[in-house]
């Protein structure tokens, strides 16, 4: 299994990690010199966590930069109950998703959703609820997103 738990990184790793969280071009150089370590150990720190899952480096997008200007939550209540895992495998490989989980509410999956407007949104949704299993959703739009963010580090450690 490549994947490790986080319990496996130290202070060092962390600090890297939250370098790239400030800065995700941060050269390995740049790295090196603010943690005062050399760049030959922040590469190989930085190649074990990309080879073991830890952290993958991405572009992120804005979305309301480039055009998705609906955004919702979506309750969906499953029946009967043992298709859940069915029904959350097949949502979860649509592209409009960001988000996906069972809960133990009063509904089976928590869905959120980035649409390019109310049209998709309510095709989207259209689509969810023809799916086996489906047996009702309630959409929340979120009017205004205040903060979209990564996890802070620093949580962990207690900070």
């Amino acid at each position: 299994m490549k994947h490790q738990h986080s319990n496996t990184l130290d202070c060092l790793d962390f600090e890297i990690l939250s370098c790239l969280q400030e800065d995700g071009r941060m050269s390995f150089t740049v790295i090196a010199e603010k943690l005062k370590v050399s760049i030959g150990t922040v590469r190989t720190r930085f190649n074990k966590m990309i080879d073991d899952g830890t952290i993958n480096i991405i572009g992120r997008v804005n979305p309301d930069k480039v055009g998705f200007r609906c955004y919702a939550h979506i309750a969906v209540f499953v029946r009967p109950a043992t298709l859940k895992e069915k029904v959350a495998n097949k949502i979860s490989k649509l592209p409009e998703v960001s988000f996906l989980a069972m809960t133990s509410g009063d509904y089976d999956l928590e869905v959120d959703v980035m649409c390019r407007d109310n049209n998709h949104l309510v095709d989207f949704v259209n689509g969810i609820s023809k799916i086996e299993g489906v047996n009702q959703t309630k959409t929340t739009i979120y009017f205004k997103v205040y903060k979209f963010a990564q996890p802070d580090l620093m949580l962990l450690r207690g900070k």
